[in-house]
């Protein structure tokens, strides 16, 4: 009883009235355990004590969030320890490397390393952050605190049924395709063995491809550029449902316009690599998409240069002539016209354009692929270059504006036969 007493010096009250002074001072409990009162106030556990012969210190963390009994049963813990041969620093530094280990190698942890590390750097910074948010909405909150190689083809598979349970399907495969790739990232940084992402191909349900509504039928097609040519919304809104179809970009290549990338005498539009949608190498380093202008076109833009032709953009927004016009001014344009979402798109003017110059002018199909800007490739696997067919594209451009023309006009629709 009378040991005890020696060793548990200390009581709340007194450490409760222990003033800090100009000095750090230890207030001792007994058994290597004592109290450093720092001049700023703060008060640390200290546990002094002796391992092969060296002096050696334990904090055992600050009080009040550690208390007098927390200290003196971390002090018990230690000493039994060190009565084992075991040193508690060195153990303590042990642990604290193993949980650092494990911390580096949970899936939540490599795969936000791949993203800086690689992602990032590869593709668009768009395309980086929606995979970052799928993995923050949907993988990390079941599997980011596994380790890496812990997690098996079912354990993935729990959780993607989780994205498929609210109907995300297509969600659900993107989600196994970038875990594919924080995987193979994590074999290739010794963290796992293999890809249990692969696995899954066939596991998951099938996506209903949705495609993007567009008007095919050429009658419809006439009626659609006729009230284009009737649209009584702003002159900008106008030029942009009229040139729409003639260019069939992605919408937004086309409301970025800049008047710097017209070259209208020689009718030719030279979209910057960084506006297309490509690979993030692509864009630093990529030729631009060169679109070749009908005359159509080109009259089109020069109605749009009187209004718009000393700003920066072909088509400023309403609010600022800083800014493009936002994405949804053609869809509203379109809705306001009486077409709905199921009906026409802004992406659907190049299926408009793809089907129709396929099937009704007979136009070879890897012409229109490089116009729409595919990664089309050759026989031998060889990607085309960015200003190959061109001289067919000017012929197919002027062709397809004429034949718009004739749907306009209402003219009798043949359709293309082959020999």
């Amino acid at each position: 009883m009378a040991t005890k007493n020696a060793t548990n010096k200390l009581t709340d009250p007194a450490i409760r009235n222990a003033k800090p002074q100009s000095k750090a001072f230890n207030l001792a409990d007994g058994g290597g355990l004592g109290l450093e009162v720092q001049p700023s106030g703060a008060k640390w556990w200290r546990f002094r004590y002796r391992f092969d012969g060296k002096e050696k210190m334990l904090s055992f963390g600050t009080h009040p969030e550690v208390t007098l009994k927390d200290a003196r049963e971390r002090r018990e813990g230690a000493r039994r320890e060190l009565a084992a041969g075991i040193d508690p620093g060195a153990k303590r530094k042990a642990e604290k490397e193993t949980r650092a280990e494990v911390a580096t190698n949970t899936f939540e942890a490599v795969a936000r390393e791949w993203h800086k590390a690689v992602h990032v750097a590869k593709v668009s910074e768009g395309h980086a952050a929606r995979n970052l948010l799928r993995l923050e909405q949907d993988a990390f909150p079941h599997i980011g605190a596994m380790p890496i190689a812990d997690i098996t083809a079912p354990k993935l598979l729990d959780m993607l049924r989780k994205v498929e349970a609210r109907g995300a399907i297509e969600t659900a495969h993107r989600v196994r395709q970038v875990c594919g790739q924080v995987f193979r990232y994590g074999i290739a940084t010794g963290r796992c063995e293999r890809d249990p992402a692969a696995d899954l191909r066939d596991a998951l349900q099938p996506v209903i491809v949705k495609h993007h509504a567009a008007i095919l039928d050429p009658k419809e097609v006439g009626a659609l550029l006729r009230a284009f040519d009737d649209y009584q919304g702003h002159p900008v809104t106008r030029g942009a449902l009229k040139l729409a179809p003639l260019v069939f970009l992605r919408p937004g290549e086309l409301r970025q316009a800049e008047w710097a990338e017209f070259d209208l005498d020689a009718a030719m539009w030279s979209i910057p690599a960084a506006r297309m949608k490509r690979t993030k190498q692509q864009k630093a380093s990529g030729t631009p998409h060169l679109v070749p202008l009908s005359t159509q076109a080109v009259a089109v833009l020069r109605e749009l240069e009187r209004i718009t032709g000393r700003g920066q953009y072909v088509f400023p927004s309403l609010r600022s002539p800083k800014r493009p016009m936002s994405d949804n001014a053609v869809l509203s344009a379109l809705r306001r016209m009486g077409y709905g979402k199921e009906e026409m798109s802004g992406h659907g003017f190049r299926a408009m354009a793809r089907t129709l110059m396929a099937e009704r002018l007979g136009i070879d199909d890897n012409v229109i692929e490089a116009q729409l800007a595919h990664s089309v490739k050759d026989s031998l696997g060889r990607a085309y270059n960015r200003t190959e067919f061109l001289e067919q594209r000017r012929d197919m451009m002027q062709r397809w504006s004429d034949y718009l023309d004739s749907l306009r006009q209402g003219a009798q629709v043949i359709p293309f036969k082959t020999a």
